[in-house]
């Protein structure tokens, strides 16, 4: 007898030996049952926008945009029509040293083929200079190099190198950036071509009871009326679709003698600006919506509505008529 068959016939044998067998049994059947079993995933279902989902969300966002435009644009508009007030506020500081130092405001110049007057390399001040207000105050306005002469020359080369230096302080924000245009006239130094620096800003007034006056300065005695009660300068009306071209009221620039380039009247009320043709028509107003700005003759800003009663604008513009001009009524 072999010694298996030997065991096998021992007391205790299977209880020894089908338990393994039973496990290894078991074990294999788990595992092949793990290798015939395929595990299946949920399957995800993709799908694309339909036109209606498309077209309901390019609804909302052209609402939204409705929406937001106009709030971003009146905030734009806001910011530019403060850096508006801010040049004013410059220009009437200015006026104010410039009469505290030469003992008047600036005149209006004496016509508009005057160019800056410059007498052997230096600018004549008070009645001498033929040249309008924007140019005599530039000494206050940061201006000095323009007003002294600084690049040298013969005076007709300080002359036309004044008339083509663009300051920033006198264009509104809100109508354009600093501009220019070359031309030739025969009336202005002998018809050479010249480059023009503009101007968006002007003085009261064309009818000569304003604070600035043709030829002569104009003292604070002389403001009777009160300098809170007497405006000074103010943005002017222009054809805005014929900006950076040759205008009646917008080519000889900023530096020019008594002419509507830099003096308006306040015979009229101010009105905005247009496109059309024509030019500004003599009169005051702005690209601003509804005002236009002025600075006044204590040097403060003030906001003067297109709607201005007539009497009361043309009384804010003469220095001397005696006309009480109820506070806040502009």
């Amino acid at each position: 007898m072999s010694r298996l068959r030997w065991h096998m016939h021992r007391p205790g044998f299977y209880k020894l030996v089908a338990p393994c067998c039973a496990y290894r049994a078991h074990s294999v059947s788990v595992r092949s049952r793990e290798r015939r079993s395929t595990v299946r995933l949920p399957i995800k279902e993709y799908k694309g926008f339909t036109l209606v989902e498309v077209l309901v969300v390019i609804a909302i966002v052209g609402i939204l945009l409705a929406v937001l435009l106009p709030a971003v644009q009146a905030a734009r508009e806001s910011a530019r029509r403060a850096g508006c007030e801010n040049n004013l506020r410059q220009i009437g500081l200015a006026f104010q040293n410039h009469a505290s130092r030469m003992g008047a405001f600036p005149s209006g110049g004496w016509d508009f083929s005057t160019p800056p007057t410059y007498l052997s390399g230096k600018p004549a001040t008070g009645i001498q200079q033929d040249a309008g207000w924007a140019f005599q105050i530039l000494p206050f306005l940061e201006g000095g190099n323009t007003w002294s002469g600084s690049t040298g020359g013969t005076d007709q080369q300080l002359s036309i190198a004044a008339v083509g230096a663009m300051h920033d302080v006198y264009f509104c924000p809100s109508r354009r950036s600093p501009q220019s245009i070359t031309y030739s006239d025969p009336y202005y130094l002998g018809g050479q071509s010249i480059t023009h620096a503009l101007c968006d800003y002007a003085a009261s007034n064309l009818e000569g009871t304003g604070a600035v006056r043709q030829y002569r300065p104009v003292t604070l005695r002389e403001i009777t009326d009160g300098t809170s009660n007497t405006l000074v300068v103010g943005d002017k009306r222009m054809n805005v679709a014929e900006l950076g071209k040759w205008q009646e009221d917008d080519n000889e620039g900023y530096t020019c003698g008594w002419d509507e380039d830099t003096i308006r009247t306040t015979s009229r009320p101010p009105e905005a600006d247009y496109r059309g043709p024509g030019d500004g028509d003599e009169l005051f107003g702005s690209s601003h919506a509804s005002l236009c700005n002025f600075v006044f003759a204590d040097g403060s800003v003030h906001n003067v509505s297109y709607e201005i009663d007539a009497a009361v604008f043309q009384n804010l513009g003469n220095k001397s008529d005696g006309k009480t001009i109820t506070p806040g009524g502009f």
